[in-house]
């Protein structure tokens, strides 16, 4: 008699149970920890942004200090008030320049300047409100 077929060996599932069960814990703690990371991600950024705002704010800071302690001094506020309200001193005499306007400009203001027909600006308006009252309501 000749040897019987031994059988075959049983093949192994590829993926066993503690397998499987290690990959979905896996995927739970990597689920888990996403929002969190993302979070804490999401916030260094903000303190990063928050953190140059107060840079720049005590820059601007500094700047006011500075710009402060110049209108402290009686001399820096005598020289702005003259430069900028053209203030004088005691005794001096102003002098204003006006320079002559050129020609087209001359037109301008002497046509803006002279009403028509001897009228004011709101007998003007009135007239050409009634006129375009009458322009709309006669027949086309």
């Amino acid at each position: 008699m000749p040897p019987a077929d031994p059988a075959p060996p049983k093949r192994r599932a590829s993926l066993t149970g503690r397998a499987a069960l290690l990959a979905i814990a896996v995927c739970a703690v990597v689920l888990s920890l996403a929002y969190p990371l993302r979070e804490f991600f999401a916030q260094r950024g903000e303190i990063n942004s928050l953190r140059a705002e107060n840079a720049a704010a005590q820059l601007r800071v500094g700047a006011l200090e500075v710009q402060d302690r110049r209108w402290q001094d009686p001399t820096y506020v005598r020289t702005q008030a003259r430069k900028r309200l053209h203030y004088l001193m005691p005794g001096e005499t102003a002098f204003v320049v006006i320079r002559p306007a050129k020609p087209a400009q001359r037109r301008l203001t002497a046509s803006v300047a002279r009403p028509r027909g001897g009228s004011s600006w709101y007998d003007r308006l009135w007239t050409s409100v009634e006129e375009s009252g009458r322009r709309s309501s006669s027949p086309r």
